[in-house]
């Protein structure tokens, strides 16, 4: 499998998935590509506008996408793609349209077989086997939490360590902890803005200038950073 799992699309102050185009067409290669991308996230914008937005960042990086929304059979669209891209928005409409749509154990068998996949924020949830570590709120049923399962780890995107001063509620690390609690087996990856995991057949690797927070139950916290390995979480 080749996948690029990334945090989040936008720094502060950057333009759209500006931080992580050469991350991106690393991954692709330089031979021109057209991806099918996957919008189903987008709440308050439409799929059109979405995939205007990434496809113009796409095209500075010699490669394309066309929204899955544009084809009579979205499946047959999945099956057709040289690469699939999933972008980010709302994890719980994503997986809604997604199963709707019949694409979710398609999207895992033909990433499995070898089609590059790239998500961020939602999309990278969904490669996961659940979206139960998703930072969004449930704005729809998405008739269950299995996801994608392209990876045996849970991540959560956008993982923050600050606890704003007067904020009463849980931390990000104390929501982590209660899954952990609830979920022994699993670990969850704390996947910080501006970095991103790639996996190249069983050799997984972080990019970005920050470390990772990896979760276990009856385990400390860890910090890893681009110099480790992380293939132990594909075990």
């Amino acid at each position: 499998m080749r996948l690029l799992l990334i945090s989040n699309s936008t720094n502060p102050g950057e333009a759209y998935l500006d931080y992580p185009k050469y991350n991106i067409k690393e991954f692709l290669g330089e031979k021109p590509l057209k991806a099918l991308f996957v919008p189903y996230a987008a709440v308050t914008f439409s799929y059109d506008e979405y995939e205007v937005k990434v496809n113009s960042r796409f095209e500075e990086i010699g490669h394309s996408v066309t929204g899955i929304h544009r084809f009579d059979d979205p499946k047959k669209a999945v099956e057709d793609a040289d690469v699939i891209v999933v972008g980010g928005g709302n994890t719980w409409k994503l997986v809604r349209m997604m199963r709707d749509n019949g694409l979710i154990g398609l999207i895992h068998e033909k990433v499995k077989a070898g089609t590059p996949y790239i998500g961020w924020s939602a999309g990278s949830n969904v490669a996961c086997p659940t979206l139960r570590t998703t930072n969004d709120m449930p704005i729809t049923d998405p008739k269950g939490f299995d996801t994608v399962n392209l990876v045996p780890f849970q991540i959560n995107p956008h993982y923050l360590d600050a606890h704003p001063e007067g904020h009463g509620g849980e931390t990000r690390e104390d929501r982590i902890r209660e899954f952990i609690t609830e979920n022994r087996d699993v670990y969850v990856v704390g996947l910080r803005e501006g970095t991103m995991l790639r996996l190249e057949g069983k050799d997984l690797k972080l990019a970005g200038k920050r470390s990772v927070r990896i979760f276990k139950y009856g385990q400390e916290a860890r910090e890893l950073t681009d110099k480790d390995d992380l293939g132990f979480l594909m075990k």
